[in-house]
């Protein structure tokens, strides 16, 4: 590499030739009226938009994402480099590592994660598929993004069917945080998901469980939404959070206490959330969920939802 090589976010002048760069790779890109039509929303900015540069040449490509009203970007959409690169990871990670600064120093907790996103199922068996997301998690590790974890998309479409009561919890609203906050750190209680592990490994399961009550109070869903889920005699059996994205209707977060798990109540309480979403006029309910969480994904394919994607998410430790 260059002793000239620049990393910096774009300008006015760069926005057409950073928005340009040829994608060759059989991985998902950002095409520029994609990122044109986000930035309108504020979604993609300038500023969270970064190249490298050598000599005049746009070697490399970062486009953090956020939501409208985000001070600092949320999660690193698109990492591409121009053919030309012979180390491409060598100089994505620079890449990343000079914008990651640049947004600790402006006051964000840590750096965004990073979606390797649109991979389909099997991603692994072609062999240039494999080697475009090899790369990008090479260029993640050297950039501080170490702890990783493969999730499934799933989105729920009316024809799938809307599913009926089960009749064997009640759900209702609870307006006080602190009350919902406990529910959170029942159903948290050996959960198989791989963020809440790591946040409770590193910060306790109180401190998790209002890292994930804060979380949902940020997102576009609404507060109003939410519900515990209790046995007909009274028992705490799980909770819901039906809520959404910047695009869409989402199932959000639910859970079960442990001690009812094995069940079928996590179906339950998928499908009341799905039932509320639909109720509300939805046409798309997406979902997320741990590769490894083999129940959960489950419930998504009994419920009629379709996974749609897989993707690689890596982040900074806890």
């Amino acid at each position: 590499m260059s002793r000239e090589m620049l990393f910096h976010p774009i300008t006015e002048s760069d926005q057409d030739r950073a928005l340009s760069i040829p994608v060759t790779e059989p991985v998902w890109w950002l095409a520029a009226d994609a990122w044109r039509a986000e930035a309108a929303q504020r979604q993609y900015r300038p500023e969270w938009t970064w190249i490298a540069e050598d000599g005049g040449r746009i070697l490399a490509r970062a486009v953090w994402w956020g939501q409208a009203d985000s001070e600092h970007p949320l999660a690193l959409d698109c990492l591409v480099t121009d053919d030309c690169v012979t180390d491409r990871a060598g100089v994505a990670a620079e890449l990343l590592t000079a914008a990651h600064k640049a947004f600790l120093d402006a006051g964000a907790q840590r750096p965004p994660l990073y979606n390797i996103m649109k991979l389909p199922g099997g991603w692994r068996d072609d062999p240039a598929m494999a080697a475009a997301v090899a790369w990008r998690q090479d260029a993640a590790h050297r950039a501080g993004l170490t702890a990783e974890v493969e999730r499934l998309q799933y989105e729920w479409v009316p024809d799938a069917g809307i599913p009926e009561p089960g009749g064997r919890l009640v759900f209702s609203p609870e307006p006080d945080d602190e009350v919902f906050l406990q529910a959170l750190l029942r159903v948290a209680e050996g959960s198989l998901d791989a963020h809440t592990r790591e946040n409770e490994a590193a910060h306790g399961a109180e401190a998790a469980a209002r890292e994930a009550l804060e979380f949902y109070l940020d997102r576009p869903g609404k507060r109003e939404w939410w519900r515990l889920a209790h046995t007909p005699d009274g028992a705490l059996a799980g909770l819901a959070i039906p809520s959404a994205t910047a695009y869409n209707r989402n199932v959000g977060y639910l859970g079960v206490v442990p001690e009812l798990r094995g069940q079928g109540l996590v179906a339950e309480i998928l499908a009341e959330i799905t039932r509320f979403h639909a109720a509300e006029g939805a046409d798309r309910i997406t979902a997320t969920t741990d590769l490894g969480n083999r129940p959960m994904a489950a419930a998504f394919d009994r419920a009629g939802y379709r996974n749609t994607e897989v993707r690689v998410i890596l982040s900074a430790p806890a």
